[in-house]
């Protein structure tokens, strides 16, 4: 059983190829894995402006916007309005996206993985005020996204995160928080 915690305070910016955004990766496998060759991969992405999103082959991505007003997505030629608060959105990555923002920035939470990979992804977001029996794993990761939360006796602050692994806790949440469930995919 392991508890590891991901303060939103040490997260490097990075900016995207095109200019029209950053993320701050929240965590990857394997370690220190780059764009390239992660299995699965979780983060936070501003997006500043209209434009293309990267192509990714052979992944799939789930993108919940938590910040501002929304995005209208052109994912492989079908429009896909996204302009809801923390309603995970499950496309391939590897289609052509476009993006035009509604209203000014926006702030996703982006969790990608390789098709095929040892483990597949599952995102659920908790609303305020709840209590929330987690699964043992193999790896569970929780994202207080727009005020605090407590899982596996760490207390998150906001964008702050827990990877636990094959630990069986409770979540108590105060405001929205991302549960991002890893499943064996054998």
């Amino acid at each position: 059983m392991t508890v590891r915690v991901l303060p939103a305070a040490g997260r490097v910016a990075v900016p995207w190829k095109n200019g029209g955004g950053v993320t701050r990766e929240i965590v990857a496998r394997p370690e220190g894995a780059d764009m390239g060759d992660f299995e699965w991969r979780v983060s936070l992405a501003e997006v500043g402006s209209d434009g293309p999103f990267s192509a990714f082959a052979d992944v799939d991505r789930i993108l919940t916007m938590v910040e501002g007003e929304g995005m209208d997505l052109m994912v492989g030629g079908e429009q896909r309005r996204v302009d809801t608060r923390f309603v995970p959105q499950r496309f391939p990555g590897d289609l052509p996206t476009d993006c035009r923002l509604i209203g000014g920035p926006v702030v996703n939470l982006n969790v990608m993985w390789h098709r095929g990979a040892a483990a597949t992804p599952t995102v659920t977001v908790a609303a305020p005020r709840r209590s929330l029996a987690l699964p043992a794993g193999p790896a569970v990761l929780v994202v207080a996204l727009d005020g605090a939360a407590e899982a596996g006796g760490v207390t998150l602050g906001r964008y702050d995160a827990v990877l636990l692994t094959n630990e069986k806790t409770t979540l108590h949440t105060t405001a929205h928080t991302a549960v991002v469930t890893l499943t064996s995919s054998a």
